[in-house]
């Protein structure tokens, strides 16, 4: 079984210098890919480098919401060098996020939608954050990716973190987008998240940690996520939805790849 996380922070400082021995692990359960984002122009290079020295990881480049409030115009401009000279697997992690009241809205959706013109001048799929603000992502991409389907051609992206209603993913999936799941369907209080991963489309669904973030129910309190436990959240997954676990890692790696097919070919564990 081999798995892929679409989501991990491998740069974070909860993982000081321990990225060797992370990827190491991870690699060593079925985590063939990891996609790591970037939230903002200060960290594109500890991305790339991470990348360069790991074959596992593949950068995603973008200036996250929470970001957007010390951007600049430059920052878009350095965001499109790198997306030239350093082409990515997505452009991520861009969205919004209105959880938090002081944030500038105007602002995150000027950087927000500025990043989607730059996902359909490169062909380049995104992974969008989203908190509290689901219909408004919804609203922006829609002009991008068409009504009832994507645009012949177009790349969409993935859902991070998905945490909508029901009705709010059949809108992801109707544009083209897959949702992530992670740590937080593994909670069994979760239980709205929980009935998403059961009953929504298998071919929706990819897998994700967001480590060093949303750790799951079974790690013990106060230890960063890793991506070395993605197979154990996607054990969950398998038991939410009554199938093997053997079906859901090649669903999701199949899911994984549609939207980022340079994610090709996965590392196998030795």
């Amino acid at each position: 079984m081999h798995f892929i996380d679409t989501h991990c922070h491998l740069d974070a400082a909860e993982f000081g210098d321990r990225q060797t021995d992370i990827v190491r692990d991870a690699t060593a359960v079925g985590v063939g890919r990891i996609v790591l984002p970037s939230v903002d122009r200060h960290n594109f290079e500890a991305v790339r480098l991470l990348c360069g020295r790991f074959p596992t990881c593949l950068p995603a480049y973008g200036i996250h919401p929470m970001y957007t409030g010390a951007a600049t115009p430059d920052d878009l401009l350095v965001l499109r060098e790198y997306l030239q000279q350093h082409p990515p697997v997505a452009i991520g992690e861009i969205g919004l996020d209105f959880f938090i009241p002081h944030y500038d809205q105007t602002c995150q959706e000027h950087f927000f939608v500025e990043q989607l013109k730059l996902a359909r001048e490169f062909d380049l799929p995104v992974l969008l954050h989203i908190r509290r603000a689901q219909d408004t992502i919804l609203k922006h991409l829609r002009p991008f990716y068409g009504r009832g389907g994507p645009s012949t051609g177009l790349r969409t992206g993935i859902a991070h973190a998905f945490n909508g209603s029901r009705q709010q993913a059949d809108e992801f999936i109707k544009l083209g987008f897959k949702l992530g799941f992670g740590g937080a369907m593994t909670y069994s209080r979760a239980t709205r998240l929980r009935e998403l991963a059961a009953t929504l489309p298998l071919d929706s669904i990819v897998l994700e940690t967001d480590a060093p973030d949303i750790p799951p129910d079974f790690l013990e309190r106060g230890l960063p996520n890793e991506p070395k436990y993605l197979p154990r959240m996607a054990q969950t997954l398998a038991e939410l939805r009554g199938m093997p676990l053997e079906e859901v890692a090649l669903a999701t790696t199949t899911n994984a790849l549609a939207v980022m097919p340079e994610l090709k070919p996965l590392v196998i564990p030795a």
